[in-house]
């Protein structure tokens, strides 16, 4: 199936629809958007970037491409690391993040009412000024709402709070036909047909185009402490973590890093971290309503540790403190990538086999000459590995990468893990999807895709190949 290009009577159209200041075509303004943070991803221009400022306008801008054949490609902040917001197949790039409004704090329902443009930091400072506290962290505080949604977006407090599918009670979606969806609302239970709503969190832009959603929120913890754990020793850290969890302790935020991730953290922020000369670090966070809450906590945690032969466990306990270590750990993956050539695996395994995994990366490092450094978080499974480039001659790293990538998500499939546990598929895993998935699953989901996107417009080529056929009814 071919695609539409933009003719001088589409670009007419979408004058009337958005206004000639929310469209742009020049060469500058395209490049902005032919990417997205992706280490070593994909560019590729759009034909025409337009900017919406309502779901009326989304609706018609996707009603004409769907007459015409073209290919939309939904971006909100354009922070994923998969190339899912890149236009791969050109046509119109659908530029959500006019739609940045957060049009209801309700306190009484503890839920907060936005637009998918709405950017992450902006809505828990404001939900937090009101003493409430949205859970779902995903390390890049500027990402958009909407993005989290498409990709389910985990984070840091994963370990306690779960991702972002959890809190998400409502949404307001467009089809690739025009017509909206309005899913769920303002009820805590339902058990009312098939949950579309679902189906469209995760789907990467793939099943239809979010554009508001309503939110489940927390009060917020009184108290937080973070405890930073150095050890000596890589897989002594990783056990701990197998075992706080085995002894129901629920930390809210559970974080392993090696030693050299530290390091080009530190240069990058500027800051020098205690025990520079340890192998391996813990970064947990723990909340409480009182002190004595937290510190019995604290010391049921540094006991576990501590029998596992951590060097010492370091307590922040005031927000200065704690904000000092959040800050290098947010900027992990921004200090390897902009600094190093180097690649982004999100795997996650079940966290009793973090151990394993480390283990059997560091063997995969060993056999194939690439120096890998990991991180993540451990409480939930979901490690970030990045095999890094260095020393390698361009043939070398070519060569020897698809193998190291290939037998890393694999191990993390023998251990009963995912190829993905929070950045989604998009354009550059999908040749690793069928590691985890089934023929049969794959099926169903080309299926579910050519149902809701009959014409393949909206986002074409992510997570799996292009569907060539309109679907024949069942």
């Amino acid at each position: 199936m071919g695609f539409g290009k933009i003719d001088e009577d589409v670009l007419v159209n979408l004058r009337k629809i958005v206004g000639e200041k929310n469209l742009f075509t020049s060469g500058e303004e395209l490049e902005k958007y032919s990417y997205d943070e992706t280490p070593q991803g994909i560019k590729a221009l759009p034909e025409i970037v337009v900017k919406t400022n309502n779901i009326t306008e989304v609706s018609k801008v996707l009603s004409l491409a769907n007459e015409k054949k073209i290919p939309v490609t939904p971006r909100g902040q354009g922070t994923g690391l998969c190339s899912g917001a890149v236009p791969v197949y050109g046509g119109i790039l659908l530029s959500l993040e006019n739609m940045n409004r957060i049009i209801e704090i309700d306190e009484d329902n503890l839920m907060a009412v936005v637009e998918s443009g709405v950017v992450l930091s902006d809505l828990r400072e404001e939900v937090e000024n009101r003493g409430l506290f949205y859970p779902a962290d995903p390390g890049e505080r500027t990402s958009s709402i909407g993005g989290n949604v498409n990709t389910n977006a985990g984070g840091m407090n994963g370990v306690k709070y779960g991702k972002t599918r959890k809190y998400i009670l409502g949404m307001e979606a467009v089809l690739p036909s025009g017509k909206i969806l309005e899913l769920g609302g303002k009820v805590v239970k339902r058990s009312t047909g098939y949950e579309l709503m679902h189906l469209i969190i995760g789907s990467e832009g793939t099943l239809a185009v979010v554009t508001k959603v309503i939110i489940k929120l927390l009060k917020l913890p009184d108290k937080f402490m973070t405890l930073y754990i150095p050890f000596n020793n890589l897989y002594d850290a990783v056990k701990s973590v197998s075992e706080i969890l085995k002894e129901r302790m629920t930390p809210t935020a559970m974080e392993f890093v090696e030693r050299d991730v530290i390091l080009e953290a530190e240069k990058r922020e500027g800051k020098i971290m205690p025990h520079r000369d340890s192998e391996a670090y813990l970064i947990i966070r723990i909340e409480g309503e009182k002190d004595e809450d937290l510190d019995e906590k604290a010391i049921d945690i540094s006991e576990v540790c501590m029998k596992n032969n951590a060097v010492d466990v370091l307590v922040a306990d005031t927000k200065e403190k704690q904000d000092n270590i959040w800050d290098v750990r947010s900027i992990f993956y921004e200090a390897i990538v902009k600094n190093k050539t180097a690649e982004l695996i999100d795997t996650a395994v079940p966290p009793s086999s973090i151990p394993e995994y480390m283990k059997r990366i560091k063997e995969i490092s060993q056999k194939h000459g690439v120096r890998i450094l990991s991180y993540g978080h451990a409480g939930d499974g979901n490690i970030h590995i990045q095999p890094i480039k260095e020393k390698l001659t361009d043939v070398e790293w070519d060569k020897r990468l698809p193998a190291v990538m290939e037998s890393i998500y694999r191990e993390a499939y023998l251990l009963g893990g995912v190829v993905s546990g929070e950045h989604g598929i998009g354009w550059t895993k999908k040749k690793y999807l069928p590691i985890c998935l089934d023929e049969e699953q794959i099926r169903l989901m080309r299926e579910i895709k050519s149902i809701f996107d009959p014409n393949n417009i909206l986002n074409p080529g992510k997570i799996f190949d292009n569907i060539t056929r309109a679907h024949s009814g069942m």
